[in-house]
């Protein structure tokens, strides 16, 4: 009987060891795509000051962040707290070691963050996220913004096995539509609404423009933006629909299309011109988005909604700095697309034992020559449990085949002879040594 309530908090993933392995794996693979895409590697510190972490930031953010409380504080103790992204660490990060990183830096971070939200199923307050980026000093050029998108495609595609889409658009563009109707000052609500246009009937959708005071005419373009979606050379004429108003001679406007325009010409010729389109319901939750905004689905799961994403920023750093880093930045929530794969039957292999061989003495006596053969067996790669248990035979053969993919059986004979026969725990196949 347990003494005390020993169940996870609310909100945190924990994993049995099988599990754990997948997990570990997947993570992995995310890590090696992004190495081979040129993206160095960094880990910011999980505790920052407050002021720092919500610098960009407040509001629900600031309800949603966990406090550091020390059981004695001393004159230098700042007030602290988690981090809930990378993104805001990182410009903290650059900002301190501007003159020793070498621009564009190319970026990876891949950990654990917190948020104190409400938890739901695939939804953690405890969870890891792989981000990648790349930073200007002063500028960057728009290339960058598609070999980000195709580095997470990359990287998604190494261990999702259902299609992957990737949907894209642009705020400055989409900033210029509010700017031609006259209707920019509300760009936060109205942005608000189209973020979550896919989750409501249209009907919902065209009433939330309505309850911010939009004109009818300016409703009725909204919503015909909504229905804007594909390849470009389909997405892009069928803007005509604004030609007749102040839009199409909006300076952001004209940028946005160019913007957006030349990421999908280079995402054609980087392979993704099947899997990457516009579409104008992408829009990003996050405010320091200025530019090209992205998002990875699932189009034959459509209610998984998000399983990565991104987007440019001009000037993250302008809270902590004068000078100008502009970015483009991606990221995999890991924890939820981990929960989303195995409960959907969507990963390319099942979970996989941790270890690769068990090594079961049959008694004491072959305890040393199990050792022998488990230095061997370590020193070319493998990973090796020797099973000590005095447990009979069988119960630690049950126990080898529950943590490991085979299992070697070491009795007198073995010992002797140094001869060894590995038994596939899967397939029952036994192949000698």
């Amino acid at each position: 009987m347990k003494k005390i309530n020993t169940s996870p908090l609310s909100g945190m993933q924990e994993l049995l060891p099988p599990a754990q392995a997948t997990f570990n794996k997947y993570k992995r693979k995310i890590e090696e795509v992004y190495a081979k895409h040129g993206f160095l590697n960094i880990e910011t510190p999980t505790i920052d000051r407050t002021e720092i972490l919500l610098a960009k930031a407040g509001g629900e953010t600031e309800k949603q962040i966990y406090k550091v409380v020390k059981t004695e504080e001393t004159a230098d103790d700042a007030d602290q707290a988690l981090r809930f992204d990378h993104t805001v660490p990182l410009a903290r990060y650059v900002v301190e070691h501007e003159s020793e990183l070498a621009f564009p830096f190319k970026v990876t971070q891949i950990g654990r963050n917190f948020r104190g939200e409400r938890a739901q199923k695939g939804r953690f307050r405890e969870f890891y996220q792989c981000d990648v980026d790349v930073i200007g000093r002063g500028s960057l050029p728009i290339s960058y913004d598609a070999e980000v998108i195709a580095t997470l495609y990359e990287a998604l595609q190494s261990f999702v096995k259902a299609k992957i889409k990737i949907r894209i658009s642009n705020r400055k563009l989409i900033l210029g539509i509010l700017e031609g109707l006259g209707i920019a000052e509300k760009s936060a609500e109205i942005c608000a609404v189209i973020d979550h246009s896919e989750k409501v009937p249209k009907e919902k959708t065209e009433a939330g423009f309505r309850e911010l005071g939009l004109s009818d005419d300016a409703v009725q373009k909204l919503m015909q933006l909504l229905e804007i979606h594909g390849p470009a050379e389909i997405a892009i004429p069928a803007l005509a629909f604004l030609r007749a108003t102040a839009v199409d001679t909006n300076e952001n406007f004209v940028a946005g299309v160019t913007e957006l325009e030349k990421v999908m010409i280079e995402l054609s010729a980087l392979g993704l011109d099947e899997a990457a389109e516009i579409d104008f319901r992408i829009i990003r939750g996050l405010d320091y988005y200025t530019g090209t905004v992205f998002e990875a689905s699932l189009p034959e799961f459509p209610k998984v909604g998000s399983i990565g994403g991104g987007g440019r920023y001009e000037n993250l750093t302008g809270f902590f700095s004068d000078a100008k880093f502009p970015g483009v930045g991606a990221s995999i929530g890991l924890s939820r697309l981990f929960y989303i794969l195995n409960t959907n039957g969507l990963a390319h292999e099942d979970q996989e034992a941790p270890v690769d061989v068990a090594i079961i003495p049959v008694s004491e006596n072959e305890n040393l020559p199990a050792f022998e053969l488990a230095k061997k067996l370590r020193k070319s790669g493998k990973k090796v449990d020797v099973v000590l248990t005095e447990k009979r035979l069988g119960d630690r053969l049950s126990y080898a085949a529950k943590i490991a993919k085979g299992g070697i059986v070491v009795g007198e004979t073995e010992a002797a002879t140094g001869q060894f026969r590995l038994k596939n725990f899967e397939t029952g196949e036994e192949t000698e040594l």
